[in-house]
Parts: structure tokens; C-alpha cells; sequence
């Protein structure tokens, strides 16, 4: 069925691209609640036309070409952010190739449309002669104008946005039904809460109490899954960032982390990661502290 399309914002640096990411997040917040503040997992979800679309929010496209260079195809369209004052820089070309090598579908948003003397056609022959061209020069680049200062242009290029993903609606699809599948978008370890992971559910639907494998490697069971706003949730469908409570070790970007099927090479992992599960309820019982945790 189909899924939330998801989306990376990539463009040279200081060109907009948080500041783009950010007014997206702002007019999709509700007003008030908790007074707009909202947590840091390296993803979030907002609702256009009754449709969510999914922006993965990492620190510069690093992280999204680590996720690549391990096999990991997380997004689905990607937004190439160009300042119309600034025009096509080393970073803008670099970024329009590593789009290109993914075989991504991408809008343009051209940035800070707001500031005087923009002149478009200057960035139009520069995008075009990287291999950009603009679909009003009979290519097949779709190009937004917008402001994220203002925040012009923004619903125009969530439409497009939505568009791009009905377009590629055979591609962006995903069965609920099935083991729970996605790759690992941000990880540290948190003071209190221990190993923590936002995990982006490409496929089947993520449940509370699940367990968590990489590889052929137990990482941990699903004790607590939050979404971008901060509330608990039992369930992630396909297309849904989740912060994640309940890993052994943190597991690294990229990593593809799985619900195991049972009956396959997941048995010994299993027995290995209960075995080692008895030990530490052991030793944290004798400890005194913490026996319960480590039960449940």
C-alpha cells in the first residue's frame, strides 16, 4: 500500500537548507503545543492535503551518502536547496551528482527569493549547465522559488512535493503487515535513557516490545518508541521516524535494523542475546538496583 514519501533536503552549505527545514517544521507544528518545541530525532512527519510526507532532517548530506555508500536507499525525492543570490556553488554540483547517482527524483527550491535583485535566468543557465534544465526551458527540472525567511513558496513546494511522490506512487509503497524493516538515521547514547536510536520504518509496521536485530547481531528490544513530537507510540508504520528505547549498543548510521522472522539464522542470536540478557538480570539482582529493568 502506499507509504509517506521521504525526503532529504540537500544544497550548499549556508544556502537554507535548515532554515528550510525549519519553517516547514513551524507551520506544521500546532500552535502551543508545548510551546513548539520540538525534539531532535533526524526526522519528522507533516501532513499536506491529508497526506504525511516524511523530511529527513541530518546534518548535511554526510550522513545520507553514509546511508547510501551501505546500501541503505532512504529517501525518496530529494529537495537540491539553491540561493537565488548565490547561484550554483562546488557544494550545489556535488550534491547534483550524488542525486543523480542515486537515481533520485528532485525539486529545486530556489532560496532566500525574498532578498532585491534576484536575477533568475543567471541561475537557470548555471543549473542548466550542470545538467539542471528548467522545465519552462523544456527540461525536466521543476523549480520553486521560495523564501524560507518569509516562508513564501513553502506550500507550493509541499504540493510539488506530493505531487513528485503521486508520480512515483508504484515506488513509494510498503506492506504494513510484514516484519518491521528500516535503517538506523541517528544514534548516540542518552545519560539517562542509554543507548538511543531513531529508526526510519521502511517496511512492515514497528511494534512496542519488538525485538531488534542488525545483521545476524540481537541489538535490544523496542521498550519505548516516540515520534517526532515526543509522544510515545506503539506502533510505526512504513514511512515513520521513531526514537528508540531499548537498544544494547548504539548501532551506527546506515545500519539496517530488523525484526527477526522466526525460524530462520536468528535462533542462535536469539539464544545468545537471552543468555546474555539472564546474566546481566543476574548480576544487576545481586546489585540490587535496576533488577526490574533489566527484566522486563
Amino acid at each position: 500500500v502506499p507509504r509517506a514519501p521521504v525526503v532529504v533536503v540537500m544544497g550548499h552549505v549556508d544556502h537554507g537548507k535548515t532554515k528550510i527545514l525549519d519553517t516547514i517544521r513551524k507551520t506544521s507544528v500546532m500552535l502551543g503545543e508545548a510551546g513548539g518545541i520540538t525534539q531532535h530525532i533526524g526526522a519528522y512527519q507533516v501532513e499536506n492535503k491529508g497526506k504525511q510526507i516524511t523530511f529527513i532532517d541530518t546534518p548535511g548530506h554526510e550522513a545520507f551518502t553514509v546511508m547510501r555508500s551501505r546500501g541503505a536507499r532512504v529517501a525518496d525525492i530529494a529537495i537540491l536547496v539553491v540561493a537565488a543570490d548565490d547561484g550554483v556553488q562546488p557544494q550545489t554540483v556535488e550534491v547534483i551528482k550524488i542525486i543523480e547517482a542515486a537515481k533520485l527524483p528532485f525539486i529545486v527550491a530556489l532560496n532566500k527569493m525574498d532578498k532585491p535583485g534576484i536575477d533568475l535566468q543567471r541561475v537557470k543557465t548555471q543549473l542548466s549547465e550542470n545538467g539542471v534544465i528548467p522545465e519552462d526551458w523544456g527540461g525536466k527540472a521543476v523549480i520553486v522559488p521560495v523564501s524560507a525567511k518569509t516562508g513564501d513558496g513553502i506550500d507550493a513546494l509541499l504540493d510539488m512535493i506530493v505531487l513528485v511522490a503521486d508520480v512515483e506512487k508504484d515506488r513509494i509503497r510498503a506492506n504494513p503487515d510484514s516484519h518491521a524493516v528500516g535503517t538506523i538515521i541517528e544514534s548516540h547514547v542518552d545519560k539517562s535513557e542509554g543507548p538511543v536510536a531513531t529508526v526510519l520504518v521502511q517496511n512492515g509496521t514497528l511494534h512496542r516490545n519488538d525485538e531488534l536485530a542488525i545483521g545476524e547481531s540481537m541489538y535490544g528490544r523496542v521498550r519505548a518508541m516516540k515520534d517526532w513530537n515526543g509522544k510515545f507510540v506503539d506502533a510505526a508504520p512504513p514511512g515513520m521516524p521513531v526514537k528508540i528505547l531499548g537498544f544494547k549498543i548504539s548501532p551506527q548510521v546506515g545500519d539496517i535494523a530488523q525484526v527477526p522472522v522466526a525460524g530462520n539464522d536468528f535462533k542462535k542470536a536469539r539464544k545468545q542475546y537471552a543468555g546474555e540478557k539472564q546474566g546481566a538480570v543476574v548480576s544487576a539482582s545481586s546489585g540490587g538496583e535496576g533488577g526490574s529493568a533489566m527484566t522486563e
